[in-house]
């Protein structure tokens, strides 16, 4: 009886130091850190070291935190731009919890941290996307030099609008990345006394509102058909440029061909000359007499009328005839 007595005995301590060790020990992990409340109120320091650790049960209590980088995404906002255009600005922030301690008196949660920062970084925000122009906020300030290095790959259009952007005066003074770390900085004065580090803000997007997206949507197609008709006028006159000189070219091959062509032309005529000149100069009065023959073949005009008489020399040879048949 006194051994079964022992057993209950010995069984109750062991499940006392269970429950004891249950609730007095705890794990850190790598991604959390720890601050020790004692009947709520907060004791010693942080525990930012990953391991085994321990409390005291029932009176004290372990509140996790992340040690990880959090994401903070704002509501997009319609902001005006310093320049007059309205834009929907949709942004987004990275950051973590610095102090544990702090920010568990000042925030308590992560709930009540994201809630006082969209407060503040949207506050930063419109701060800075109202002193700026439309133009700083979409482009980089190290367009010119991507633009720079494009137009040396030759790529005409960019080398066309780089050319208006310069006829009508680039005044990009800082661009989207430095107006971001100027809300990085304008923001991160604020949150320390929170516990918090603010490590990063983003424009995720930009947009016109409704009213001016279509005008917007015009000029652009505007400005596109001015550079369409730009392109086709330049076309036109290297078209002009081709025609003309296949013309000269043209002109040039067709002169050189009449010409050889009345060289050789004008060398066969002298030759039949000469030919004909030593064949009929045998006989002059067979050339005279086939001449005349050639005349009376070829001679036809209805439109006109010639008197002769019958002593013309055209005529010699037909008198001539009946007494040559008669011999």
């Amino acid at each position: 009886m006194l051994a079964k007595g022992t057993g209950v005995v010995a069984i109750i301590v062991v499940a006392v130091v269970g429950l004891f060790a249950a609730t007095a020990l705890f794990v850190v992990d790598e991604t959390k850190q720890v601050v020790i409340t004692q009947l709520g109120r907060p004791v010693g320091e942080p525990i930012t070291e990953a391991g085994l650790h321990f409390k005291i049960p029932v009176i004290q209590k372990a509140n996790y935190f992340e040690k990880r980088v959090m994401k903070w995404d704002g509501s997009p906002n319609q902001i005006p731009t310093k320049d007059k255009k309205y834009i929907w600005v949709d942004t987004t922030a990275r950051w973590r919890i610095q102090d544990p301690l702090l920010f568990l008196k000042r925030m308590g949660s992560n709930a009540t941290a994201l809630s006082r920062l969209d407060g503040i970084i949207d506050s930063v925000v419109r701060d800075r996307v109202s002193n700026n122009n439309l133009e700083e906020l979409v482009r980089s300030e190290g367009w010119e030099e991507a633009r720079q290095k494009l137009m040396e790959a030759g790529l005409p259009d960019l080398q066309f609008l780089g050319a208006f952007r310069e006829s009508q005066g680039d005044k990009l003074i800082k661009g989207r990345e430095k107006i971001t770390r100027e809300m990085v900085a304008d923001a991160s004065r604020l949150v320390p006394e929170f516990g918090i580090e603010l490590l990063d803000i983003r424009i995720k997007r930009i947009n016109y509102v409704d009213s001016v997206q279509e005008k917007v949507f015009e000029r652009m197609i505007s400005e596109r058909q001015r550079i369409a008709s730009q392109y086709r006028s330049e076309g036109e006159g290297e078209r002009a440029a081709v025609l003309g000189q296949m013309e000269r070219e043209l002109a040039k091959i067709t002169s050189e061909a009449f010409r050889t062509s009345q060289e050789i032309r004008g060398k066969a005529d002298a030759e039949a000359t000469s030919i004909y000149a030593r064949a009929f100069g045998k006989d002059i009065e067979f050339f005279e007499f086939y001449r005349t023959l050639d005349f009376y073949k070829n001679f036809n005009n209805p439109k006109s009328s010639f008197v002769l008489t019958t002593d013309a020399d055209i005529f010699k040879y037909l008198k001539n005839s009946a007494g040559t048949s008669r011999e």
